[in-house]
């Protein structure tokens, strides 16, 4: 009787990647002999850090790992055999039973094809019989339940913002009503106020539905908001499981201890010194002339009109990404930039580098306005202004070792000969912590963890010894202990290079721990701004009162 109430099962389960002949006696097991059950309504937090098994973990159980995978054990949902399936069986299994949401949302959506198109295909493949007027309706509903309004229905996954595109692979999975969701990793490119409406709304449909959730994650503060247990992996077992407060407030494993302090690092700052760092600041900034000053920039867009608006003389829609904003950041400050997916940072970051031209307004770095500034003068100038993206793989080149991407802007620049070169770049790897220099030197990113990819694009951005660096939610997919450990190395190299940071992100601990300043963005506008301290402790503007209530704090209690 008690089996009948289990909806998902997973028993003693093995899986080890493919290996070279030459080692395949020592098997290394990416998921060793895991074990735990889900019943209808349960929500599971699998917590660890990146290269743990997690995601591994997730894949194995929805059969979507390659053939040549070894896996041992047993999954089951319902009582039947996962691994056991027909090809057909599967793909009902995959969307009727369960569903997968992936951290990337590109991976689940076809560049090709609207976001109507998009829903449809997925319906009248699951249930042909609906007819296309019943699909759209019961797509919409489904999209404007993740705050995505009809009005987007024809637009392609690239009209977009990230948040947006994860919104739409969460409407996806939730379209066919299924038993179970397998969350890998949902809400890392979201921000804070998304995030928690994301959430809420699958532990609502989870209550509401009787629909499992296992929501794989490194953020411990989310999970501990969400989830009803947790389960926590290291080196591809499962260390620690029991009740999510239990875990939180009572470990038991050493590494759950050491996650745990890791993440609360991030949420447990010195008010006495954030206030004297504060005014500190302010007194600096009224005797220093800003590094760069942003004068009433706009970057607007145009929506193109469809034939049949055109033939009405409707007017194009547009979109205010960056809306008359003024901003100010002075030598040596880190300037936190916050707000929501699509608010428009990084639209901003990247007319501050003239990537793309503004509509109007001005951008004067070290005095010069950059927007009336001819291209090779533009070049030139962006030597001592660098930018670090989010996802460290994407903006560096596979087919190039890690010490040919770190020298590649010294030859651009003309700034190194090819031995001057090498030098510099063994000495930045080990200013960044890799070593040793000259292994790291010859590797290629694949064989880096996502946090020395970003220590190798830190390294990058600053060979060229930048004055400005622009950071655009440069740890966001990172796990906390991670996080931690890019963000002190940052502070580091900041004091010895004497760098200043423009620093985006959408965690509001992270922008805590880190900036001086904060500036909070909203609609394309900035809606307030102010020391660090003052804006967590006395926010004026609503929408800012809005973003620390739906910032999952780990030591709420």
């Amino acid at each position: 009787m008690k089996n009948e109430k289990v909806l998902f099962a997973v028993e003693n389960l093995r899986v080890a990647y493919p290996q070279s002949s030459s080692i395949s006696e020592n098997i290394q097991w990416a998921v060793d002999d895991v074990s735990f059950t889900l019943k209808p309504g349960e929500r599971l937090g699998l917590v660890g850090e990146s290269g743990c098994g997690k995601s591994t973990l997730g894949r194995a159980a929805m059969r979507l790992l390659p053939a040549s995978t070894r896996i041992e054990g047993r999954v089951t949902f319902r009582d039947r055999s996962v691994f056991e399936l027909s090809p057909s069986q599967l793909r009902r299994f995959r969307g009727e039973a369960v569903a997968l949401i992936f951290q990337d949302p590109m991976t689940r959506l076809d560049p090709l094809m609207t976001i109507g198109e998009h829903c449809i295909e997925t319906l009248k493949a699951h249930q042909p019989q609906l007819s296309s007027r019943e699909a759209k309706e019961k797509a919409i509903a489904t999209l404007e339940a993740v705050k995505i309004p009809a009005s987007r229905w024809a637009q392609y996954p690239h009209e977009f913002s990230g948040g947006m595109r994860q919104r739409v692979a969460i409407a996806l999975a939730l379209l066919l009503n299924p038993k179970l969701i397998v969350a890998d990793e949902p809400t890392t490119s979201l921000d804070v106020t998304v995030s928690a409406q994301i959430l809420d709304e699958l532990t609502r449909l989870c209550r509401e539905r009787e629909m499992a959730l296992l929501l794989i994650s490194h953020d411990l503060a989310m999970v501990g908001e969400y989830c009803d247990r947790m389960a926590v992996m290291y080196n591809g077992k499962i260390v620690e499981t029991g009740k999510t407060d239990s875990i939180i407030y009572h470990p038991q494993h050493q590494y759950t201890r050491s996650l745990l302090q890791a993440a609360l690092h991030l949420q447990a700052v010195d008010e006495k010194e954030e206030r004297e760092q504060g005014s500190r600041g302010a007194g600096e900034q009224g005797r220093k002339i800003p590094i760069l000053q942003v004068k009433d920039l706009k970057q607007y867009y145009s929506l193109e009109s469809g034939f049949i608006e055109k033939i009405l003389a409707r007017k194009s829609q547009t979109i205010k990404a960056v809306d008359g904003i003024n901003l100010e950041l002075y030598p040596g400050e880190i300037l936190g930039l916050v707000g929501e997916s699509g608010c428009g940072k990084s639209t901003l970051s990247r007319t501050i580098l003239q990537i793309i031209h503004p509509t109007s307004g001005k951008v004067e770095f070290l005095g010069k306005d950059l927007t009336t500034l001819p291209r090779e003068s533009m070049r030139l100038t962006r030597r001592e202004i660098q930018m670090i993206f989010q996802d460290p793989h994407a903006c560096l080149n596979p087919r190039m070792t890690v010490g040919q991407s770190i020298s590649d802007p010294l030859f651009i620049h003309k700034l190194a000969t090819p031995t001057e070169a090498k030098t510099q770049v063994l000495e930045m790897l080990k200013r960044v912590g890799l070593t040793p220099t000259e292994e790291y030197y010859e590797r290629y990113p694949s064989d880096l963890s996502g946090g020395q990819q970003q220590r190798v694009a830190i390294a990058r951005a600053l060979i060229t010894r930048p004055k400005l660096v622009i950071c655009d939610e440069p740890v966001s997919m990172l796990d906390a202990s991670v996080q931690t450990q890019v963000l002190e190395l940052m502070l580091e190299l900041k004091r010895d290079f004497d760098l200043t940071y423009l620093f985006i992100t959408h965690d509001l601990w992270v922008a805590r721990f880190f900036c001086d300043r904060i500036a909070v963005m909203n609609s394309g506008q900035i809606v307030e701004i102010g020391p660090t301290h003052q804006l967590f402790t006395n926010p004026q503007h609503p929408y800012t009162q809005t973003l620390l209530k739906a910032a999952p704090l780990l030591a709420r209690k």
